[in-house]
């Protein structure tokens, strides 16, 4: 069986790390310009030279974005941009716009180019037109089912397609929006400035009864008529490979690092199970609460099987849920004694029950019978924003495991 490669969103250096620790064959991340996450940390040029290096160092691949739909205005400095992705040697360009593919051909032809789902590819014909311009893969819409996706990899074999598999799904078709455009008249979403607009609170307003609010639905407080649920294809891994997908896309390049390192292994581990025996692969119940653990929406399979109903919107409310918060860092563990050190990333206390997600080894459940400062002196509580904290552990924990504490709803 072919291996599929696992795709994962890098907002920034430790995000990147974390997604190869967590088992990611390559990263997509964007520059300072010509990306459509402006508001991500994104990476200067010193970052993303050390980002390819790094990665070229442990056998992973950096795609960069440059998938903006740019004004004139905006090509300003766009070919010693892409002259530049070519010398540190990224492995492939994210591209939506015509005019930017035909300079990047024409320019750094030797850099494959893979056609951003911002394109809106939803059709083999369309596929065929990229691929006999020289891209070496298309990125599929959301509104593609995997029927569709089968049929257009039957038709144009020799180039690869990409699929989302998990995140944020935009209500506007395939990302194209102009929401922002009119609600703050200089945040381009298409220029990577989206305010998510479809995440607003709506009622309609009559013109001959302003500052009368009427909700949509028989509702108070309004509704959100845009607000999608998140993507969650997991449960459809077999027929993502038998759709003849190149490569699985997580979306989040702004999420957090528990959201990452998460889905990354969890994807990660269903995916090296079915490449070892499709035959008797199973979806575990474990990796579905594991995805119950992060912040996202609820889940929808999106248009992968059918299409959408009612059922996938959430229109009571824009706010993501989560079972577990994400707490501290293993900086390393003191097999001698036992103790894990770890970085503080929110509040904990003796006594409680945490949980240590570990980058390949299982997920390691602790009750907190004893903390200690840095320098050995016995705490009740981690109070300090990142400070280095000794936990009694009695197994050995991987470095760079996360841990976390269920959500209190007291």
């Amino acid at each position: 069986m072919q291996k599929m490669e696992l795709l994962a969103p890098a907002g920034n250096m430790n995000k990147l790390k974390i997604a190869f620790l967590y088992g990611a064959d390559a990263v997509y991340l964007g520059g300072k310009s010509f990306g459509l996450r402006a508001f991500s940390d994104n990476f200067s040029p010193e970052e993303m030279r050390e980002a390819v290096t790094y990665a070229h160092s442990i056998g992973k691949k950096i795609h960069v974005t440059v998938n903006i739909f740019p004004h004139n205005d905006d090509l300003t400095g766009l070919p010693e941009y892409l002259r530049f992705l070519r010398d540190i040697h990224v492995d492939a360009l994210l591209i939506a716009d015509p005019g930017i593919f035909n300079m990047a051909r024409e320019l750094i032809p030797e850099v494959p180019i893979h056609i951003s789902t911002q394109a809106n590819t939803t059709n083999w014909s369309t596929v065929d037109f990229w691929h006999k311009l020289g891209a070496s893969r298309v990125v599929m819409a959301r509104e593609v089912s995997l029927k569709d996706v089968a049929e257009i990899h039957r038709r144009v074999p020799d180039i690869e397609l990409e699929g989302f598999v998990h995140g944020a799904m935009c209500i506007s078709y395939s990302g194209r929006c102009l929401l922002s455009n009119y609600f703050t008249h200089d945040r381009d979403s298409n220029r990577g400035q989206c305010v998510q607009c479809c995440r607003f609170k709506y009622n309609i307003v009559e013109e001959k009864r302003p500052g009368q609010y009427f909700p949509v639905v028989e509702d108070e407080r309004g509704t959100y008529i845009f607000n999608s649920k998140d993507l969650c294809l997991l449960p459809y891994l077999p027929d993502l490979y038998q759709a003849g997908l190149s490569s699985l896309k997580i979306e989040g390049r702004m999420k957090s690092i528990h959201y990452v390192a998460t889905v990354v292994k969890v994807y990660r581990e269903a995916m090296d199970a079915y490449e070892r025996d499709p035959q008797h692969f199973q979806v575990l119940p474990r990796w579905l609460t594991e995805l119950e653990k992060i912040s996202h929406r609820p889940y929808t399979k999106g248009f992968s099987v059918s299409r959408p109903t009612d059922a996938d919107q959430v229109y009571s409310h824009s706010s993501n849920t989560q079972t577990h918060d994400f707490i501290g860092f293993v900086r390393s563990y003191d097999a001698e004694k036992k103790i894990a050190w770890v970085e503080q990333r929110n509040h904990f206390r003796v006594g409680q029950t945490v949980e240590f997600l570990q980058p390949h080894g299982p997920v390691v459940t602790q009750t907190l019978t004893s903390l200690t400062d840095e320098e050995g002196k016995p705490i009740e509580a981690a109070n300090h924003a990142q400070m280095l904290v000794g936990i009694a552990v009695d197994t050995p924990l991987e470095a760079y495991s996360l841990m976390r504490r269920e959500v209190s709803h007291a």
